[in-house]
């Protein structure tokens, strides 16, 4: 598989395309990370250092890959965090390219806007482009519980009312819809779901809810679940693998200590993810 994957990247940590590209390599594909912004650190931090590029300096980055003929050769696009609706501009131009090219390439779009508990994180207005102008280009988004309220346009606290708001964000435009931290009144004490929804059916998984948030969380899920869902072509296997390999990731973080997510440490339950959860059926 090759990535075009148009994400923000950092010098110190994971997050971004540098908590997506490893996974996908060790996975055993091809990336072209193209950076958005080049940070000393995450901004989980309070302080950073490094520049905010330019969405025409991004743009060129892309035409230069484009000069090498190289873009048919893409079989998806992977974005993530969006700052300003110009920069969406750049990466649909660039999902329009590709698709041009390669008719069966997909784009997989984390709409990154905020979650349960901070609310929204991202600048104003940021949300609605998501909602109105990126995510119905999309084939896979992989939004959490909140943002998928946000793009459904309504409050959910039961599975129903999740799977409810997953088909009226489905009947926009994305075929494939992965809900991560999905947090509703019938799950057990200390557990959370991630939920996966496709043409073909809906399926959840159902995980111990650990005492951690790490940053880069999500963007690692994205790019995994992107990844296992184009070898695989089944949503259970992808949703299967995904969480089993990031949950082992979040269980060594939390073993080590640390802030930033154990992707080198872990590497082997990416390249191989345990059989340790399993999907079942929802519909």
């Amino acid at each position: 598989m090759k990535i075009l994957s148009i994400q923000s990247s950092v010098a110190y940590g994971h997050v971004g395309n540098s908590a997506a590209v490893f996974p996908l390599q060790r996975l055993g594909h091809e990336v072209w990370p193209v950076l958005t912004v080049h940070f000393s650190n995450h901004t989980g931090y309070g302080a950073w250092r490094g520049p905010m590029l330019a969405a025409a300096d991004v743009a060129e980055v892309i035409e230069g890959i484009a000069d090498r003929g190289a873009l048919g050769g893409a079989d998806a696009v992977l974005s993530g965090y969006q700052g300003d609706p110009a920069m969406g501009a750049v990466i649909l131009d660039a999902v329009a390219k590709v698709k041009a090219a390669n008719p069966a390439a997909l784009y997989c779009c984390d709409p990154v806007m905020g979650d349960a508990g901070r609310g929204m994180f991202v600048r104003p207005g940021i949300p609605e482009y998501l909602r109105d102008t990126v995510v119905p280009r999309a084939d896979i988004i992989t939004p959490n519980h909140f943002e998928l309220d946000f793009l459904a346009g309504r409050t959910t606290t039961s599975l129903a009312e999740v799977l409810d708001a997953v088909d009226v964000v489905r009947a926009t435009g994305p075929r494939h819809v992965l809900v991560t931290s999905v947090l509703h009144g019938d799950l057990p004490p200390d557990s959370l779901e991630v939920v996966a929804v496709s043409d073909e059916g809906a399926w959840a998984v159902t995980t111990p809810l650990l005492p951690i948030n790490p940053n880069g969380g999500g963007d690692v899920t994205a790019a995994l679940y992107l990844a296992h869902l184009w070898t695989t072509g089944s949503p259970a296997i992808a949703l299967e693998r995904t969480i089993a390999s990031v949950y082992a990731v979040l269980e060594a973080t939390l073993a080590a200590g640390t802030r930033e997510i154990q992707l080198i440490a872990a590497q082997d339950v990416i390249a191989d993810p345990p059989a340790r959860f399993t999907a079942r059926r929802l519909r």
